[in-house]
């Protein structure tokens, strides 16, 4: 020290302890404040930078007035320098982890307002965790008199032989950002693959993407293998799609009444039914002359791939009781067989005994 400790500078030092640490809570209080007006609004960023900020300005103050304190004191150069390189380092890493709690929170928040489901892909949301954390740290080295230069050349050096040895890994990872960033598959599509696996995609991460089947089973697969094999995305272009039902009436049957009558069932079923698109436009295609009816096909409009099964079973149900109402049959399959009466052919392996009288005579 330069000079003996004295009443005043305890005082002087408490004081500013103490200011920094009520300035704390009279920020912290007032971010939560913040936090509450901002809840109230459409967009959610502003949610995850007041929540984000109320960790990083509490400490902010505190660490200002600990500063305070110290160039109070009578400390020497030496440790005074020391004090104030610490409390810069431990400032830098609080902020560091504040930026990387706003920028990961503002980077869900866009992957799920374009997504539009509750589910994130969270490969970009670790990829920017890490990308800020990595850079507050080499930052933190520099500050503490660090040099990083040796860190970032063995980095360098290294790199290739973590590469080498990481290659499924790296696979996975580049085919999950390609994925995400060609938008073929985002979450809450509806996907099968033709390995036969199907399935909402649940999340996109570093490794793997996530796919939850309609049994509520969990599949796992390598983004590397979602991005080389064929895939059926049934969300794009549009979520909306079209389904074809079988149908098949008997050959007395009234055609024109057939078509009215499965129309006006299509057409209460698109505006009943929960999934339906109500503005689908019935339509009924006759297509085959089968062995005991007249096929057509029935086009309904669905609104999401789940939601076709609940409408086939209301539009079954409901057109064959209308058919029923009509009189319009639905027939049974149906096969005629013709049996001719004669002499039946010998069994295998018996020859033909001929009779007596017919067999012929040697003089």
């Amino acid at each position: 020290m330069t000079r003996a400790l004295t009443l005043h500078d305890w005082i002087v030092a408490a004081i500013a302890v103490f200011a920094g640490v009520a300035a704390g809570l009279l920020l912290r209080t007032t971010l939560r404040w913040l936090g509450e007006r901002a809840s109230r609004t459409r967009w959610s960023g502003d949610d995850v930078i007041v929540d984000a900020l109320r960790t990083l300005v509490p400490c902010a103050a505190i660490t200002a007035g600990l500063a305070a304190a110290a160039e109070a004191l009578p400390l020497t150069h030496r440790t005074g320098r020391n004090v104030t390189i610490t409390l810069t380092a431990l400032l830098i890493l609080a902020a560091t982890l504040t930026a990387a709690r706003i920028v990961t929170g503002l980077v869900r928040s866009v992957a799920q307002s374009r997504s539009g489901v509750a589910g994130s892909a969270t490969i970009f949301v670790n990829i920017t965790r890490v990308v800020v954390l990595a850079m507050g740290f080499l930052v933190v080295l520099q500050t503490l008199g660090i040099s990083i230069a040796p860190l970032l050349t063995a980095l360098g050096v290294g790199g290739l032989a973590v590469a080498l040895a990481l290659q499924d890994t790296l696979a996975n990872l580049f085919a999950g950002v390609h994925i995400l960033a060609a938008k073929t598959v985002q979450p809450g599509d509806y996907i099968r693959l033709s390995s036969g696996e199907e399935g909402y995609v649940v999340d996109i991460n570093w490794r793997n993407t996530t796919v939850r089947q309609l049994s509520n089973n969990l599949v796992i697969i390598p983004n590397a293998k979602l991005a080389g094999t064929n895939m059926t995305n049934f969300s794009r272009p549009e979520q909306e799609l079209s389904i074809m039902v079988q149908v098949g009436v008997s050959y007395d049957s009234d055609l024109e009444h057939v078509e009215r009558v499965t129309t006006e069932v299509v057409d209460e079923v698109m505006t009943d039914i929960t999934g339906a698109v109500p503005d689908h436009e019935a339509a009924v295609r006759f297509h085959t002359f089968g062995d005991s009816r007249i096929s057509f096909t029935v086009i309904l409009g669905v609104g999401e791939f789940s939601d076709q099964y609940r409408i086939k079973h209301e539009f079954i149900k409901r057109l064959h009781q209308r058919y029923r109402a009509e009189g319009i049959r639905v027939p049974a399959p149906a096969r005629t067989v013709t049996v001719q009466q004669g002499e039946l052919p010998p069994p295998l392996g018996i020859p033909h005994q001929r009779d007596a009288s017919s067999a012929p005579r040697v003089h």
